[in-house]
């Protein structure tokens, strides 16, 4: 490294953490490799054609669109994001209580900037998003984890942490909770839980970032209302993205919440990228526009339905079931498996000498665990490949055992 850097770097890059599943992409490449790492969607539901047929609005609004958006973004677009989520949200969201960003990744970005100065605490599900543990510690936030089981994080457990950490001087700046077949852990939050965490949010002055990013992706069951629609008061941010129901290349995602909180978010926008692509935004909007959204998800919950069950159903073949436990999901990306006698650290090894790969349960932990863990993804693979990839993993927590 050049002297003219070396000493020069900020203590937010020294500090900085990475991402694993980033990091670990040239093994993944391997020839012969079957991957159950990533989180993403299946390219073969892409919605390519139909998406083009909202070009043509390049040739009637070009010359708007080719230029600097707003900030905030793109009004048509979240005149209608308003509308279609008003049955989860409880009613429409005014525009000035919503803004769009480049993905639901910045609304994690833009809630650190808002939100937390170095050594705040943020209370989070164990285990958590990675990436939003590293875009909150990257604005020197520390954690103060709950556990989660097979309804979600255990929200009983917050107010002993908050009391204890408030009395030993520490500020608590949010609830952070991924409320929907969460990722990893596949587990989705309770309607009591909700309005536990909503009492909670109350009694101690603390709002709550609630991510929803699988939200309408549901396989089974009911939807559950959001804890926005459960708190009147105003002491919710929501988080939605278009990546997991239309495409994650048109890195569109949304945040609704109280206009103050909206307000300081937008301010930081401005100095980070300005605005949100509005060729991205005015394209994403004309496929809403024209219906294409409703008709597709259906096509999106079939497709990962049926590779969730084609997963679980590998794992009852192939897996050493008194070793290895699991909560099937009831929607999303992801399955969380729990192996009690393995350290997943040494099974990955083991894996991907067998040509699978899966993330190990680490880096979902802000302060330590996950070790017997593993990260597994099933919306990505054919059912044949998801069976073989479970044949061969269950053959490496063999030989291990």
């Amino acid at each position: 490294m050049s002297k003219v850097w070396e000493g020069n770097f900020s203590n937010k890059a020294l500090g900085v953490r990475t991402s694993p599943i980033r990091e670990m992409l040239g093994v993944i490449r391997q020839p012969g490799m079957i991957s159950f790492a990533g989180g993403m969607p299946a390219p073969d539901v892409f919605p390519v054609e139909e998406f083009y047929k909202g070009v043509d609005v390049l040739l009637r609004n070009g010359s708007d669109l080719l230029q600097y958006g707003t900030t905030e973004g793109y009004n048509p677009l979240k005149e209608f994001i308003s509308e279609w989520t008003a049955p989860r949200m409880g009613r429409k969201v005014s525009l000035d209580e919503m803004l769009l960003t480049t993905g639901s990744q910045q609304v994690l970005d833009l809630m650190g900037w808002a939100m937390i100065d170095p050594g705040d605490f943020i209370i989070s599900e164990d285990p958590s998003y990675l990436a939003a543990l590293n875009a909150f510690h990257n604005h020197g936030a520390r954690f103060l984890g709950i556990p989660t089981d097979a309804e979600g994080m255990m929200v009983d457990l917050i107010p002993e942490q908050i009391e204890k950490a408030r009395s030993e001087g520490k500020k608590v700046k949010f609830i952070y909770t991924i409320v929907n077949f969460q990722n990893p852990a596949g587990c989705t939050l309770t309607t009591e839980r909700r309005k536990k965490l909503v009492e909670i949010s109350h009694r101690y002055n603390i709002p709550v970032f609630e991510d929803d990013p699988y939200g309408y992706v549901r396989f089974d069951g009911d939807h559950l209302p959001s804890i926005f629609s459960l708190d009147p008061e105003g002491g919710v941010i929501y988080a939605g993205s278009f990546s997991k129901i239309l495409a994650p290349g048109t890195r569109i995602g949304w945040c609704s919440g109280p206009k103050e909180i909206i307000r300081k978010m937008t301010v930081f926008k401005q100095a980070i990228d300005l605005c949100s692509s509005p060729i991205a935004q005015a394209l994403v909007y004309e496929y809403c526009r024209i219906g294409y959204l409703d008709k597709h998800l259906p096509k999106i919950i079939s497709n990962y339905k049926a590779k969730r069950d084609a997963m679980e159903e590998s794992f009852r073949k192939h897996l050493p079931l008194e070793e290895v436990s699991w909560v099937k999901p009831e929607g999303g990306f992801f399955y969380w498996i729990n192996m009690p006698n393995i350290d997943s650290e040494a099974l990955f090894k083991k894996a991907i000498e067998k040509k699978v790969a899966f993330v190990v349960g680490s880096p979902f932990f802000a302060n330590g665990g996950g070790e017997h863990n593993a990260r597994i993804n099933y919306t990505f693979s054919t059912p044949d490949v998801i069976d073989e990839g479970v044949r061969r993993l269950g053959e490496a927590i063999r030989e291990m055992l």
